[in-house]
Parts: structure tokens; sequence; C-alpha cells
């Protein structure tokens, strides 16, 4: 029998054992620096390019998207997105096996689950496009992988939402009491924050007056900062649990 470098014990051990907490605080963490980094580079060293508009009128917040096309913004912003964007694939796969042990008698809650996967899904890939095809490269591809991002995850916040209802209805875990309240406390800050974003950017294309687009930059960080503590509610859902990565036992033989 061949004997390897450590026993058997040692071998099953996790290789790597954290806990959910820190993992989901980690995940938000990456893009949240991200984006608070390149405003402030671009505010301080990028001022003039970063938020100069087509109606030539005085603006004092750049947009996302002028943000993170600059130098060295646009690299910045690629790295802590491109990171995070492995752990959201995992938790979106994570939230749907956790819906399928709570409804698994529950055929329309089971069908709105698969829903909020692809939704989950299509967020992050949209989030990835409009990141890694910045608005001064192809602003065509920027502006559908921005489209996508904010149409499925306003459709996922408002699936889980009426998940979380359902769930709340049914158990009495106060954890789960709290997620929802706030899931649902952040969705429809979500969408007023959208609304309004939409309202200052057509107006400032229609009237081009001063300050309305500052208006619609300060909107458009709301909406992702709220959209990033939505997230952020994994911390209560699965806060008992840990992320492990272990190697798979070996078939034993005699």
């Amino acid at each position: 029998m061949l004997q390897g470098p450590y026993g058997s014990l040692d071998r099953d051990r996790p290789l790597v054992r954290l806990p959910f907490t820190s993992f989901a605080v980690g995940t938000v963490l990456l893009p949240l620096t991200g984006l608070i980094a390149c405003l402030f580079i671009s505010l301080v060293y990028h001022f003039e390019d970063a938020t100069y508009t087509h109606c030539h009128v005085s603006n004092y917040l750049p947009s996302i998207s002028g943000a993170i096309s600059l130098v060295p913004e646009r690299y910045i912003w690629r790295c802590c997105v491109g990171l995070h964007s492995a752990p959201r694939y995992l938790v979106s796969v994570a939230y749907f096996s956790f819906y399928r042990g709570r409804f698994s008698k529950r055929l329309p809650e089971l069908l709105l689950s698969g829903l909020a996967l692809l939704c989950s899904l299509t967020e992050n890939t949209g989030l990835l496009l409009l990141t890694y095809v910045s608005s001064t490269e192809t602003y065509s591809a920027h502006k559908n992988g921005f489209v996508v991002f904010i149409g499925s995850s306003l459709l996922h916040m408002l699936i889980t939402c009426r998940l979380w209802q359902v769930i709340r209805r049914h158990y009495v875990n106060p954890e789960e009491v709290r997620s929802f309240r706030w899931k649902l406390r952040l969705f429809l800050f979500n969408v007023g924050c959208c609304l309004a974003a939409a309202y200052f950017f057509t107006r400032h294309n229609k009237f081009c007056e001063t300050g309305v687009y500052t208006l619609f930059a300060l909107c458009e960080y709301l909406v992702v900062f709220s959209n990033m503590a939505f997230h952020m509610t994994a911390f209560w859902d699965f806060g008992s649990k840990e992320v492990i990565v272990a190697t798979p036992p070996e078939d034993k033989r005699y």
C-alpha cells in the first residue's frame, strides 16, 4: 500500500472553510470599493472628462458609465467586478437550492425559483457586459448591457420578494422575517431611484438644463448601492452556513 505525504485525516479535511457571512460581505465589498475608488479618482483627477455631456452644461458628478470608462478607473472596476462575478454565480445557485428545499411541494414557487435563478444569472452577465465594454468603446453594447442588468435586476428583486413573502407566511424564524422586510424596502427604494434616474436622464437630453445630469448620476449611484444592499441580505439568509472547499472522498480499496 502506497503511503502519501499526509494521513487520511489530513487529506479529508476541508481545504478552505469560510463563514457565509464573511463570503457575502467580501463579495459585495469588491464592487462597492471599486465603484467608490473610481468615483473618487474621476472627481479628483479627471473631473472635466468624467462630467462632460453632449449638452455642454455644468455638471458636478460623473455618471457611473463616465467614471468607469477612463484610465485607471476602467481597470479598477473591471478587476473588482471580475473577481466578484464568480461568487455571485455561486450565490445564485445556492439560493435556487435553498428555494427547492423550501418549496419542494409548491409548483408555482418552484417555477418562480427557476425564474429567479435565470434573472440572477442574467443580471450578473449584464453587469459583466457593461463593465468590460465601456461606453467610449462600443456604446450600443454598453447600453444593452445596462438595460439587461437593470431589467433582470428589478425582476429578480420582485420575484425574490414574492418568494420571501411566502417564506415569512409559513416560517417564524426572526432572521427570515427581517430579511424579507429589508428586501421589500430595498426593492421599493430601488424602483423609486430607477424612475427618478430615468426622469432626470430624459429631461437632461430634452432640455439640457444645468445640474440635471448631476441628479441623474446621484440617482444612478443610489440604484447601484441599493442593489448591492439587496444582495447583502444573504447575510441573514445563510448566516449559519459555510462555504467549504474540500477534496472528494476517495474510494477505499481492500
